[in-house]
């Protein structure tokens, strides 16, 4: 098993890049409030971290307002466009379910993947907040443009009535109206590139971890920033809805622009108080440079002696990044190569003569984490593409059914989220506070089960929702075809839905929490920005899958006889064979799971317990496995 200190997430360092739904956030804030009440800040830095640290003069709390009114003011206008765009591009741009499903998964997956490049740029050249800055004014110019699509006549097309709509009798909405639309969907992925992956590290730059009060008030940070959080998307999910679906789309697009607007004015008046720490280089070449290099060693024979010293590259850390040493490890062994110190490849001084040429064993084992962790982070991808369905075709079941609470009121179809949000917000604190000690008793593990159960759990979750959402979307059918009306609306409540939804919730409790949190402790404390752009990647790559299987299933599935499962009325198609699809889907990608989970090899770590030590550190461990432990799938 893994030591204590080994397995603690050091909570100071974590980046998320908050590039995913935003029930999946709301989850986050509850997982990491409790996990940083469970870790110790007792971890010490290696001498040039602490002095550079301790040279830096924080600008701490007296920035949090402008970070803060900065962030809220942001997602609330994200949040407050996507929340009920499915709607807006069925019922006001007229589109088939399909091509409106296909480019919610297509921008949804471009604007997971654009934050790996954006993370770059900032590391490596421009630093968090000119990446921010420019980033803010991408994001309100395509939040003008697609607020734009909804105020002027000539970027939409012309109104059309419910009943024509249901005769299919409206006019769609021409190439240019699309153009124009995905214009501003691609500027508002721009400003997320800048955003999600520099946000939150921005906010942490502001204190000094080096110091008890710098540790307290990162946490502190992260409490206030997911409480925030937590009433945007109850706003956005409630209050914007509802006035884009009952009022007026362009309030309901207007609001979240101005916001977006307070959020820039809010960013620059806290200008002069931020600290602006430099860029350090990125991860993605001290990566190219491990593969370059064990390639060009590729005929070289990795020697049997076991000792470290002399025939691997391993100098102290320097930087202000790099917080704790891996040791040398046998997985992988080929990458080894790269650190194999050959003639004429170091300088007198130590330093290397081409760093192409030959790396670092902290630079090999770096590396390892990344192909470690891939099998786990390919199984994530099939697990989220379930949740991609929330956004569309629940949205569209719901417009079927009847949405009155009371004789006036009626739900919005994209309000219906908020049951998710519901279910992880009562889920999670009692998780944490009466099922994982109960199973802490039992298993004698810190977090009660492992990581990899946790997420597998999520997985079970997940196809459970799907055919949770099959079984009610049958019944949804037959009862609006057995009571046929001029709207095709179902004599049952919207409710039904809430099975589905709260087991979709539960999965992102299981599921989400849990790869965020194994990411986080699997890589060194320096690469947790890529370990949070990997899981945007997962979400990105589950979005580009989505939209594959309703492409393919739309074209795959019809006849002449009857029209394909997802056609554009779905009382007529079989929405319910697609959900249990995805649901099968789901068991292979879990019987796939199972069998990575079980041969992972968890990472081990050497903190940096002594200024003394930096150069010996990593240097006299025998050339085999020093991870602390292996813990398997049980």
């Amino acid at each position: 098993m893994l030591g204590e200190k080994d397995k603690k997430t050091k909570l100071s360092a974590f980046h998320p890049s908050l590039s995913f739904s935003p029930s999946s956030l709301l989850c986050c804030r509850s997982g990491f409030s409790s996990t940083a009440e469970k870790e110790p800040n007792n971890e010490k830095l290696s001498k040039t971290g602490s002095e550079s640290a301790n040279k830096k003069k924080p600008g701490g709390w007296k920035a949090m307002p402008f970070i803060l009114g900065n962030e809220t003011f942001e997602r609330l206008a994200a949040f407050g466009l996507f929340a009920n765009f499915m709607v807006y591009l069925t019922r006001e741009f007229h589109l088939d379910q399909v091509y409106a499903s296909n480019i919610l998964n297509i921008w949804s997956g471009i604007t997971n993947f654009f934050p790996l490049v954006g993370a770059f740029i900032s590391d490596a050249y421009v630093g968090r907040f000119r990446t921010i800055a420019f980033a803010s004014f991408s994001s309100l110019l395509g939040m003008i443009m697609v607020t734009l699509t909804a105020w002027l006549p000539e970027f939409h097309p012309p109104p059309c009535t419910p009943q024509q709509q249901i005769l299919n009798q409206c006019v769609k909405a021409s190439t240019y109206h699309v153009g124009v639309l995905l214009m501003g969907l691609c500027l508002l992925s721009i400003g997320s590139a800048g955003i999600r992956p520099c946000s939150i590290p921005f906010g942490v730059d502001q204190f000094d971890p080096t110091t008890d009060e710098g540790k307290k008030g990162i946490n502190s940070f992260f409490n206030w920033y997911y409480t925030t959080f937590t009433v945007v998307l109850l706003i956005t999910q409630t209050v914007v809805v509802y006035i884009q679906d009952s009022v007026s789309w362009k309030i309901g697009f207007a609001i979240p622009t101005v916001c977006m607007f307070c959020s820039i004015i809010m960013f620059f008046i806290g200008t002069r108080i931020y600290v602006h720490v430099k860029p350090e280089g990125s991860i993605f070449s001290s990566i190219a440079q491990v593969l370059v290099a064990a390639y060009k060693k590729r005929k070289v024979k990795l020697p049997i002696e076991k000792q470290v010293d002399g025939i691997f590259y391993d100098p102290p850390l320097t930087g202000t990044v790099v917080l704790s040493k891996l040791p040398l490890t046998n997985q992988f062994r080929a990458l080894n190569k790269a650190a194999l110190i050959m003639e004429d490849e170091v300088n007198p001084d130590g330093s290397r003569v081409n760093q192409w040429k030959l790396v670092s064993i902290q630079q090999v084992e770096e590396v390892k984490c990344l192909a470690r962790t891939f099998p786990i982070w390919a199984a994530g991808i099939l697990g989220f593409t379930s949740m991609a369905q929330q956004g569309t075709f629940t949205v569209s079941q719901a417009l079927k059914m009847d949405r009155h609470l009371g004789p006036k009121f009626q739900i919005p179809a994209g309000s219906l989220g908020v049951i998710s949000f519901i279910t992880i917000g009562l889920w999670v604190p009692f998780y944490d506070r009466v099922v994982v000690p109960t199973l802490r008793r039992m298993t004698k593990h810190e977090g009660g089960i492992t990581l990899l159960q946790r997420i597998g759990i999520g997985m079970v979750f997940s196809t459970l929702s799907m055919v949770a959402a099959g079984l009610v979307e049958k019944v949804r059918r037959d009862s609006a075809n057995s009571h046929p009306n001029p709207m095709g609306i179902a004599p049952m409540s919207v409710m039904w839905l809430a099975p589905q939804l709260i087991l979709m919730g539960l999965c992102e409790a299981f599921n989400v929490i849990g790869l965020i949190e194994f990411f986080n402790r699997q890589f060194p404390e320096h690469m947790r920005s890529i370990a949070n752009a990997l899981f945007s990647c997962s979400f990105a790559l589950a979005s580009y899958v989505s939209s594959i299987l309703v492409t393919t299933v739309h074209h795959a599935t019809g006849t002449h006889r009857h029209p394909d499962w997802l056609t554009n009325d779905i009382n007529e198609g079989r929405l319910d064979y697609f959900y249990y699809l995805v649901a099968g889907i789901g068991v292979l990608n879990l019987i796939y799971f199972l069998f990575v989970a079980q041969r992972y090899h968890y990472k081990g770590s050497i903190d940096l317990q002594d200024k003394a030590q930096d150069v010996e550190l990593g240097s006299k461990g025998e050339l085999g496995y020093h991870t602390a432990g292996h813990e398997d799938f049980k």
